[in-house]
């Protein structure tokens, strides 16, 4: 459930993933929930938008349980926003691509 501009992030590469110049977003998701699979496509378009200023990152919260508890995701999709490895902002269930594009926005905005 990855695209070409969305990274697979797993417990293993997380830290290495996130560390990085240019701000991320991680989605927290697994392949039963359907909130998941509708906030996807949403997911794909803005990786492609925000190519060049964000990286876009899923983490599977089945295979992946040491990240899930260690940001406390307790609910999915939940989108992390983070600025060198630390977490800025998050987006918790289902939302629009406008609303999600606001916050990316916003978050982009706050160096």
């Amino acid at each position: 459930m990855a695209a070409e501009n969305i990274q697979h992030v797993t417990d293993s590469n997380f830290d290495q993933a996130v560390k990085s110049e240019t701000p991320v977003l991680v989605d927290f998701w697994a392949e039963w929930c359907g909130p998941c699979r509708m906030i996807a496509p949403i997911l794909d378009e803005l990786a492609g938008e925000y190519k060049d200023r964000l990286t876009v990152g899923k983490v599977n919260v089945d295979e992946n349980r040491q990240v899930a508890t260690r940001f406390g995701i307790r609910s999915i999709p939940t989108l992390l926003l983070l600025r060198d490895g630390a977490r800025a902002d998050q987006i918790v269930g289902l939302q629009s691509k406008a609303a999600i594009k606001a916050k990316v926005d916003q978050f982009l905005s706050a160096k």
